[in-house]
């Protein structure tokens, strides 16, 4: 079998190097807080050249902090993309907004700053680019229309640890950045947690005390927060990975230049691309292919773990009914989600299998086509 992603032979080459920072962690039982996350905060807002990082316990709660931290209220108006995890969407209603989705890009699946400009109405407030992929959104056009419309921009940066745009850092390209670090993210922790970036440390420091009940010190409340912490076991084991980040991003690099190369002669697969303005990070290596429900059970069917990322857009779930958004309201995110299938797609992952990978493919079109 090959898994989508092989987190066991991530742990086996790091065995020493976790296993130490566990057993610090159980050494001193100081589980919550203390110098392990400000260890991590400080290394993580370096990594991604910002003033200042917060953790936080998942990538949800990092968008829920930043938008608390952009001030929208309730009944304005949130724009981000459909063809993304509900997350980005979802928190738009913790905080009495709604969200207006919008399309996205034929080339790169990011938003599309065209579609962005046409959806821009009195009632919007802040807008959500999703480097999707591991793939940066255009964030200079997204950034002009936004500063045009004095719009607050988030950047939802949960897949794209480590990647670049213009040569500039994802999370350090709006105000505010929010990071997932899920086990299987480019950076993922051992359970869940999350982070934040910020350009302003005041920021930064705001949304840390929403993290933890609304406090800087014990027992004095300076407002109502939440539980948002990142425990210190999470934070030891993030920071053990940090260092190996750039390294892993390299071989990811690698694994997808082996893809491009395997299938460039394969006429029904689309291939990922990549802007001219990017250092991508694939987080993971995502392809287009006709009857792409019956290809991807080939492939199952056939030991090829693939996943589909995402196959229901998220204005045609049922939970957004509501926004009446009908078959057709997004094309470009609909012909995608209709045909998108995510390849196996990890740093140690070895040529013979993604040739593996690539001949159980050419198979499952050859066999849906017959």
């Amino acid at each position: 079998m090959i898994p989508l992603i092989d987190l066991k032979a991530q742990y086996r080459a790091l065995k020493p190097e976790i296993d130490a920072a566990i057993q610090g962690i159980l050494d001193s039982a100081g589980f919550i807080g203390g110098p392990p996350v400000a260890e991590f905060e400080r290394a993580w807002a370096r990594y991604c050249e910002a003033p200042a990082a917060v953790g936080v316990a998942n990538g949800t709660a990092a968008l829920h902090l930043a938008l608390c931290e952009s001030g929208i209220r309730p009944g304005e108006e949130v724009v981000t993309v459909s063809h993304t995890f509900i997350a980005t969407a979802e928190v738009a209603r913790q905080c009495g907004a709604t969200v207006k989705m919008v399309d996205i890009d034929p080339v790169t699946y990011c938003m599309d700053p065209q579609a962005l400009a046409a959806a821009i109405g009195p009632r919007t407030r802040v807008v959500i680019p999703v480097h999707l992929y591991g793939h940066p959104a255009p964030m200079d056009e997204i950034g002009d229309i936004c500063s045009r419309q004095g719009l607050f921009v988030i950047e939802d940066a949960a897949q794209a640890h480590g990647a670049r745009y213009k040569g500039r850092r994802v999370g350090s390209l709006a105000p505010i950045s929010t990071f997932s670090f899920y086990p299987g993210k480019n950076l993922g922790a051992f359970g869940d947690a999350g982070g934040i970036t910020a350009q302003d440390p005041a920021a930064a420091e705001r949304m840390a005390q929403l993290a933890n009940h609304g406090r800087d010190v014990k027992y004095t409340h300076k407002v109502e927060g939440f539980n948002y912490r990142l425990d210190a076991l999470q934070a030891a084991i993030l920071s053990v990975k940090l260092r190996h980040l750039d390294d892993w991003n390299a071989k990811r690099r690698a694994v997808a230049a082996e893809y491009d190369r395997l299938l460039a002669g394969v006429g029904e697969v689309g291939r990922p691309q990549v802007a001219a303005y990017a250092e991508g990070v694939f987080h993971l290596y995502v392809v287009q292919v006709p009857d792409r429900d019956r290809v991807s059970e080939y492939l199952r069917e056939k030991g090829v773990m693939v996943q589909l990322h995402y196959p229901i857009p998220l204005h045609l779930q049922p939970a957004y009914a509501h926004l009446g958004m009908k078959p057709g309201s997004l094309p470009v995110t609909e012909a995608f989600a209709d045909r998108c299938v995510s390849l196996p797609c990890f740093p140690e992952m070895t040529g013979e299998q993604i040739r593996t990978v690539v001949e159980t493919l050419k198979d499952a079109l050859a066999k849906v086509s017959a």
